[in-house]
């Protein structure tokens, strides 16, 4: 029997028991993707991040509890969080390799901490069959991102009133679908729907914002925005438009250090 540090952290958070949930284990090296993916599911969260060290920083992986994504940006935040309170904890900034959308930074900015991700400007698209029946509303437009369909309405009431038919939803053929609108108070907000990987809604999600924040910065005509994700549990991000990346701001509060056993 063996034993793994694994810590919970609530990301894009200020106080517990708010933002988005993730697993992290830093890791010496990768274990076999059957075992990772058997703690992310007996994790049950939406994430759980896997790092290892390299020799310019950490290789990073994300798995759901039914499968491996390409990005995700609250369970990178959350390994930052961890490793700047660890491991790294003289360093302004953390490099991370990931296999399919390359090197992602995190950077401290006070309490704040900075995701530096590739840019997904969404290309507007006609409206796949049923996706509006499954999402509900009167969505004005339809985009698509590498991994997500985007669909933009009115009023920020309008993606807060959703009420999505999850069974039509797991029939669209995509990673997740973002919901989102200008915002009452923020720039935009969004909610982020994704039961192709066993989540029926994310509470907060940093990667979406790849994909938001270059369309809202066109449409308003702004290059740094304030972002709401209507979620139960919400989050609060900062997003800035820089061409072909994008930086996400957020805070991330620890909930829990433990000690997994395995075979």
């Amino acid at each position: 029997m063996r034993t793994q540090e694994l810590y919970q952290v609530d990301a894009f958070a200020s106080e517990l028991f708010a933002g988005n949930p993730a697993a992290v284990c830093i890791l010496e090296k990768w274990w076999p993707d059957e075992l990772m993916q058997s703690v992310a599911a007996e994790n049950n969260l939406a994430e759980t991040a896997f790092a290892v060290p390299t020799a310019e920083g950490y290789e990073i992986r994300w798995f759901t509890p039914e499968t491996e994504v390409a990005l995700c940006g609250h369970a990178t935040l959350a390994t930052a969080h961890v490793l700047f309170n660890t491991r790294e904890a003289q360093a302004s900034g953390i490099r991370f390799q990931s296999r399919e959308r390359g090197t992602l930074v995190v950077n401290r900015s006070e309490d704040w901490l900075v995701l530096d991700f590739p840019a997904d400007p969404p290309k507007a698209i006609d409206m796949p069959n049923g996706l509006q029946e499954a999402l509900g509303g009167d969505p004005t437009s339809c985009w698509k991102g590498q991994t997500d369909f985007m669909v933009v309405y009115d009023t920020e009431k309008e993606v807060r009133e959703l009420r999505p038919n999850f069974h039509l939803l797991d029939r669209i053929r995509a990673r997740g679908i973002i919901a989102t609108a200008r915002g009452e108070t923020d720039d935009f907000v969004s909610r982020f729907f994704a039961p192709n990987c066993g989540i029926p809604e994310d509470p907060v999600t940093g990667s979406a914002h790849t994909t938001l924040t270059p369309y809202w910065a066109g449409v308003l005509q702004k290059t740094k925005l304030t972002a709401m994700q209507l979620s139960p549990r919400g989050g609060v991000l900062r997003c800035e438009f820089l061409g072909d990346r994008i930086k996400i701001a957020g805070k991330a509060i620890t909930y829990m250090k433990a000690e997994i056993y395995l075979p």
